[in-house]
């Protein structure tokens, strides 16, 4: 018996690694994501998330892993039927009028709800004789959603959806996408170098960072609200790494020493804490900063 879509996971990345010549783009990339859930791909510049979310929508082949929407594996060939991609660049025909845009969409996906695209197109406040090269940053992005949204995917990829949108353009687009996600249980995987941009939108965080040598990983993974529970801020006398004995191995995200304070970003939930010491809520910049920093000073 064919397993559930509701029980299979929506979208798994198990070791994908991109090499392009002998430069490592991506190396060990492995994560699932919730089924229903908006996660954020956080990473700098560079860290490899196009690369990642390209090889995903099946724009062409990953050098090793494997990647499987809905339990089937992912090939470079037309994309999997439940998956929407909207990529950095939003391509559009820039020529092209709205309304010839809507119509080439509909004509090169089976899967395609006009009634949706024009609900969607209506809502953005979008005039259908109008050519895209005219069309604000905010509009573009609205119209290119649309596009993606009408093919009623199961599963959406957001590269830098929100990166050069007005502050208004950019709360218009997450509340259509709050709203798509609350009528349809779409699972949403959105990147961006700026955690803010995102986090307001976003129950699950990923943290791809690189690492001496090359290549992006996952060096943090999880619901948002479970990872700053297991994260402590420790801040006690000033020391050295060997005078912290008093914490589990392997529990140090990240330790910053003054001459009188040592901070420590930890990830582990700790016992009684020595004389002098006082342990606080991280916020998320704070521990997703340290992730990120703490992965492209390790081999």
């Amino acid at each position: 018996m064919t397993q559930s879509l509701i029980d299979t996971v929506p979208l798994r990345v198990d070791q994908v690694g991109q090499r392009y010549g002998k430069k490592w783009v991506l190396r060990g990339c492995t994560f699932d994501l919730r089924p229903h859930a908006v996660t954020a791909l956080i990473g700098p510049n560079g860290a490899g998330k196009s690369t990642l979310m390209s090889a995903v929508a099946g724009l062409h082949a990953s050098t090793e892993g494997r990647i499987e929407v809905q339990g089937a594996a992912v090939t470079a060939s037309p994309s999997h039927p439940d998956l929407g991609y909207l990529a950095q660049d939003k391509p559009l025909y820039r020529q092209y009028r709205v309304r010839d845009m809507l119509e080439i969409a509909r004509h090169l996906n089976a899967r395609w709800d006009q009634a949706h695209a024009d609900e969607l197109v209506d809502a953005a406040g979008l005039d259908r004789s109008q050519r895209v090269r005219t069309l604000s940053g905010g509009q573009r992005t609205r119209l290119a959603l649309a596009l993606v949204l009408a093919r009623r995917p199961s599963v959406l990829l957001l590269d830098e959806p929100l990166a050069d949108l007005d502050p208004l353009a950019r709360l218009e687009v997450q509340q259509t996408l709050m709203t798509e996600v609350a009528d349809t249980g779409m699972t949403v995987l959105m990147s961006s170098h700026i955690l803010g941009e995102v986090v307001d939108l976003c129950e699950d965080v990923l943290v791809m960072g690189t690492a001496v040598g090359g290549g992006g990983r996952i060096t943090l993974s999880g619901a948002i609200d479970e990872i700053l529970a297991t994260h402590r801020v420790l801040v006690g006398p000033g020391t050295s790494s060997g005078d912290l004995g008093f914490l589990p191995e392997g529990c140090i995200v990240e330790e910053q020493h003054a001459a009188r304070q040592t901070t420590l970003l930890v990830d582990r939930p700790v016992g009684p804490l020595p004389e002098g010491w006082t342990a606080s809520d991280p916020s998320l910049d704070d521990v997703v900063l340290a992730h990120l920093r703490a992965g492209k000073a390790k081999p």
